[in-house]
């Protein structure tokens, strides 16, 4: 069902209007260094933040690192732009193929830049995490909002506290859902 969800997600990245988006929430949880970075992603990334931002709000939470991690959570994805057929390779690919996206996801010790493409697509959907949590810090994000975007596709921590648990578990359910 999955599959579902990815294509539904597709469909309206695709056909996304984002006039009707508020913005105002966003920009209030966020300094003007984090407010850029939030401001180069892609409109349907922008939605996927906000949308996420406005379940938290839903669900009660308040924690400001966490609203933080929820806003910037994709920033990694500012170093390779995805186009939708890339987007929806990488999405097929995890539903059918997982293991082979684990590896093709892997930066070869050459340098990601001589890869073709389609294989630039895998790095950005394995590594985005890593370069949002390192641009994040640059734009002076807190450590545990850094670990958070850091951790974001893994539904708690190896070696943390209750909190930062609940924290990243509640990243991770509105990531996969929203």
């Amino acid at each position: 069902m999955r599959i579902f969800y990815r294509a539904h997600q597709f469909w309206r990245t695709v056909f996304l209007k984002t006039d009707h988006l508020d913005f105002s929430t966003a920009q209030d949880c966020l300094a003007p260094a984090q407010w850029a970075l939030f401001s180069q992603l892609q409109p349907a990334e922008q939605a996927h933040a906000l949308k996420m931002l406005h379940t938290l709000h839903k669900q009660g939470e308040k924690q400001p690192d966490l609203l933080v991690a929820a806003l910037l959570h994709d920033v990694g994805k500012l170093r390779y732009r995805l186009n939708p057929v890339e987007r929806a390779l990488v999405v097929l690919a995890q539903a059918i193929i997982p293991h082979f996206v684990l590896r093709w996801g892997v930066i070869p010790d050459d340098g990601w830049e001589a890869l073709p493409g389609w294989r630039k697509a895998f790095v950005v959907s394995e590594q985005h995490a890593e370069w949002g949590a390192q641009l994040a810090h640059k734009a002076g994000v807190s450590a545990l909002a850094v670990a958070l975007i850091r951790q974001h596709h893994q539904p708690a921590f190896p070696q943390a506290g209750e909190m930062e648990n609940r924290l990243l578990h509640a990243l991770w359910v509105v990531d996969n859902h929203s």
